[in-house]
């Protein structure tokens, strides 16, 4: 009896292990673009510095500044177009001479079709080229065990205003 006990017992675990194998060899490329729209000063300021500061412009370029954002992010260009997102993290100038920080950003989705899902950004970033390419390490809900990479490009800058739109190209793998 208890011989068919343990044979009963290794054929459910292998059919669970069988299960969650089969779940998880279904890998999917998603890739999209986002956009990130950020605000380094005023009242609504989505950008702070928070260490190194002095007053005046923030100082991105000075080695050891640290900052923490949380932006909204579009689906399109216009700061109008619908929130899909937020991307909340901290960037630190991690290079000697400024031009690299170290993201760790977290961009937590909103809209309806990927709400509560989230993708994880990790990576040494140059932050003065027109294109930087960091990695995706992660992800949860849709973007579960997510991997790839995002790149980064400024392509609105109004100093005046203090507001900047980053295109984010995304492409990861995911179950």
């Amino acid at each position: 009896m208890a011989s068919n006990s343990m044979k009963l017992s290794l054929i459910l675990l292998l059919t669970i292990f069988i299960s969650s194998k089969a779940e998880l060899d279904q890998l999917k490329e998603t890739n999209m673009t986002l956009y990130f729209q950020d605000w380094s000063g005023g009242p609504n300021a989505t950008v702070l510095q928070i260490t190194g500061h002095q007053d005046g412009p923030l100082s991105f370029a000075k080695f050891g500044s640290v900052f923490v954002t949380d932006d909204p992010i579009t689906e399109a260009f216009d700061m109008n177009s619908a929130e899909i997102a937020r991307a909340q993290g901290i960037y630190v100038t991690s290079a000697l001479d400024g031009k690299i920080s170290h993201l760790l950003i977290s961009i937590i989705f909103t809209n309806e079709e990927f709400k509560g899902s989230t993708l994880e950004i990790q990576g040494a970033s140059p932050q003065f080229e027109r294109v930087r390419e960091v990695a995706m390490v992660g992800g949860t809900g849709k973007f579960r065990l997510a991997r790839g990479y995002a790149t980064f490009e400024t392509i609105h800058f109004d100093l005046a205003i203090h507001y900047v739109v980053i295109q984010c190209n995304i492409t990861i793998l995911h179950y």
